[in-house]
């Protein structure tokens, strides 16, 4: 077992891949940096915090990227957010089967501001350009840093996203809400409250996600190859039809959890016995509970 919550971006996508297939696309070699950092004085990476390329998964040709949490938390800058806009163009260039994000970022760089968030707009628009070309686009969420930001977002644009438990997806962090609202509205110290809330279980329970499998690259692997092969049996391009389907799953979520403020109240309203149990139960024990409650499943 290789745990996924361990390992490097490059480590990631490599046991991901198909042994041997991955080709690195602008590798530390080319040294392609940020010039804000530069000029700031502030620690730069040859890659720019973010491993892109191509390869095969199960024999199916893939565009992938893994953002490497060891570098800035993952943040987007403008090289990195480029990086991430050219692999996708290519990936409609080419024509390949599948797109797959290996996501972990805390954001948008504070110290790029304007160009980070440019660059996390132009991501969000080559992503849904490559759904409508017909690409299926596989966010997976397992690091330490989660999911957050605007890079949120983006996992949220794609056709299928796969979670560990350990991993974590929304919009806002815990200590941005903290700052912003309090400590009474959001205790960031308070480390289980934080996974119940922001956590791959409480996502799968409410729709967000498509899967929760263990802290194992190979339990990865074997999730994206079953989206990819159940995605290439369907349309996958944004619809209205979706977007609305979207909405009135949101639109039934504030109207039935609105007043909640635990996230155990929710699992109990979803007609979990014991939501104390849920952080305790492995994620084949939790998926055969939850899949019958969860919300949003058929959306």
């Amino acid at each position: 077992m290789s745990s996924y919550l361990e390992a490097s971006a490059r480590e990631r996508i490599r046991m991901l891949l198909d042994a041997g297939s991955f080709t690195e696309y602008l590798p530390p070699a080319a040294r392609f940096i940020s010039p804000h950092l530069a000029q700031l004085d502030a620690p730069v990476a040859f890659d720019d915090g973010v491993v892109i390329g191509a390869g095969s998964l199960q024999g199916r040709r893939v565009m992938a990227a893994a953002q490497e949490g060891g570098f800035m938390g993952g943040a987007v800058g403008e090289v990195h957010g480029a990086k991430l806009v050219g692999l996708l163009k290519r990936a409609i260039a080419e024509r390949v089967d599948a797109v797959v994000l290996l996501l972990e970022t805390g954001g948008v760089r504070l110290h790029e501001a304007n160009a980070g968030l440019i660059a996390v707009s132009e991501v969000m628009r080559a992503l849904l350009d490559t759904r409508e070309a017909g690409i299926p686009v596989i966010v997976l969420i397992g690091g330490a840093n989660g999911c957050f930001g605007g890079m949120g977002i983006v996992a949220r644009c794609a056709n299928a996203i796969i979670m560990s438990e350990e991993g974590r997806l929304a919009m806002s962090g815990p200590e941005v809400i903290e700052t912003a609202a309090g400590v009474e509205e959001f205790d960031s110290r308070d480390r289980a409250l934080v996974w119940r809330t922001t956590g791959g279980k409480h996502r799968y329970l409410l729709g967000d996600c498509d899967a929760i499998v263990p802290d194992d690259i190979a339990a990865f692997r074997a999730a994206a190859s079953d989206s990819l092969q159940r995605l290439a049996k369907d349309s996958v391009a944004l619809t209205l039809q979706e977007l609305e389907a979207e909405q009135a799953m949101l639109e039934h979520r504030l109207a039935a959890f609105g007043r909640h403020s635990e996230p155990m109240q929710v699992w109990a309203d979803l007609g979990i016995a014991q939501p104390a149990q849920v952080p305790m139960l492995d994620a084949q024990a939790f998926t055969e509970l939850a899949k019958p409650r969860r919300t949003g499943a058929n959306a």
